[in-house]
């Protein structure tokens, strides 16, 4: 049987790595998780401006959901983010945004967003939040 994928478009930051890729397998029960790593990744697919960075996230996840057959794109925010200093309500309304955003790229997959804390512990957005 082969191998299952998920992806995480997620922060550059080494600390939150470990803990959404942890989630990922757990939560969708998947073998590997496609890393798509940029600096403040909740801000920049929130504000759906910086186009360059956005097709090439597009293009990554594109790569992750036809080729290895991700099921499930996860963008996270974190605490004590560097590139995107901001409070935890605002990580989480950029992080629905770009929730919503993500969905209009119409990869027939489910779209969620993780929201990482300041204990390093990855935690689903709720259905109202997103």
């Amino acid at each position: 049987m082969g191998k299952r994928f998920g992806t995480a478009i997620n922060c550059i930051d080494g600390r939150v790595q470990r803990p959404v890729m942890e989630f990922v397998i757990e939560k969708f029960g998947v073998d590997h998780v496609d890393m798509i790593t940029e600096p403040g990744p909740d801000k920049t697919l929130s504000e759906n401006k910086a186009f360059d960075i956005i097709t090439s996230v597009k293009k990554r996840v594109s790569i992750s959901v036809e080729k290895h057959g991700s099921k499930n794109i996860i963008i996270a925010g974190h605490h004590d983010c560097a590139a995107n200093p901001a409070t935890e309500e605002e990580h989480r309304r950029q992080i629905s945004q770009a929730v919503k955003n993500i969905k209009t790229w119409n990869l027939g997959v489910d779209v969620h967003g993780v929201w990482v804390d300041k204990d390093w512990k990855a935690v689903l957005l709720s259905e109202t939040e997103v």
